[in-house]
């Protein structure tokens, strides 16, 4: 019986897309690496990947908090990722849903397609006409997977360095990436990334269900590129607990995490401004005066949003502060 409402399920769900789009996006030869996890002890998902193709990003990764992650590639069939996403979210488990999708899809034997659900079931899958060297590997609760790769080694390293790695899945899911491209990658080379990472349950509010969503379209080192945005991002996570504190009337824990931003990102002037405001604005002026300093000297309009902050409230309105503020800026060339 519950073999029959699945089919039935599945049946529904494909009829919802035209054939039309299933046609177009039946041959799109995304050949690449991936992995998809979930986090045991946080309940997090996440997809990561990378491949010699424009915008990955858009084709292969699918996720949605509380119910799964998706990886659909080689020549790959895209309504695999939403198809599947509402599959497990009708209550199948991840190795329900691939299997049912893959025995409609005349063409399984040129996909490679990697599942998981809000379980941590892992289903993967490797057609037998995927472009050599490809395979997959499944894990506790994760699997990578890669065809067209240079060595047939990559998927076994990839596997290793996210079970050695340490920090959080973000950490873990780049770590994977990194091991595939130290292993030789993509034969073709390298050009595109992504990496989205969801909570455990759904908030009811999906723009806070996703922790991290980066893209690399196109670059020449997509990957590396790709770490160095998971750091910018975190700094910028940094930001936004401090503004939250600073809503809440706790300066002294918003200035700890402006700082913690900076550090990470020590060449981004956008922190170093609020940082300075922040301390300015809490009678800590020769405190901001350095860090004003060096904003001006990167860029000489932001002393003009300084001279715009008091009628918003963002700081004091009291001339003596403003000038002593712009007192640091460079002297501008008549």
């Amino acid at each position: 019986m519950k073999k029959v409402l699945l089919f039935i399920i599945l049946i529904l769900l494909v009829a919802t897309i035209s054939p039309d789009i299933r046609a177009k996006n039946s041959y799109r030869p995304v050949h690449t690496y991936s992995i998809v996890a979930r986090d045991p002890n946080t309940g997090q998902l996440g997809v990561a990947v990378q491949t010699h193709w424009f915008s990955v990003g858009t084709l292969v990764p699918w996720i949605e908090a509380g119910v799964g992650a998706i990886a659909t590639q080689s020549f790959v069939e895209v309504s695999y990722g939403p198809l599947g996403l509402s599959l497990m979210k009708a209550g199948n488990s991840a190795p329900q849903a691939l299997k049912a999708l893959l025995e409609i899809d005349q063409n399984r034997e040129v996909r490679q397609v990697a599942m998981i659900d809000n379980q941590g079931r892992v289903a993967a899958f490797t057609g037998k006409s995927c472009i050599s060297e490809a395979g997959h590997f499944i894990g506790n609760q994760f699997s990578v997977q890669a065809n067209l790769m240079l060595k047939n080694t990559v998927w076994k390293a990839m596997a290793d360095a996210y079970q050695s790695a340490k920090g959080d899945l973000i950490d873990r899911l780049m770590a994977s990436l990194e091991a595939a491209q130290q292993e030789g990658g993509d034969i073709r080379g390298r050009q595109s990334a992504a990496i989205i990472v969801v909570c455990g349950q759904p908030t009811g509010r999906s723009w806070l269900d996703r922790i991290i969503d980066l893209r690399i379209e196109d670059h020449p080192d997509p990957v590396t590129e790709l770490k160095r945005l998971v750091k910018v991002h975190r700094a910028y996570e940094h930001m936004n607990r401090g503004d939250e504190y600073l809503a809440q009337d706790d300066v002294g824990s918003a200035l700890k995490e402006y700082s913690s931003a900076e550090q990470l990102a020590p060449n981004n002037m956008e922190m170093v401004f609020w940082h300075a405001v922040t301390l300015a604005s809490s009678e800590r002026l020769e405190e901001s005066l350095p860090l004003f300093k060096k904003v001006f000297a990167a860029d000489y309009n932001w002393t003009v949003l300084v001279t715009r902050l008091p009628k918003s409230g963002l700081l004091p309105d009291r001339p003596e502060l403003i000038d002593k503020i712009l007192a640091v800026a460079p002297r501008r060339k008549k």
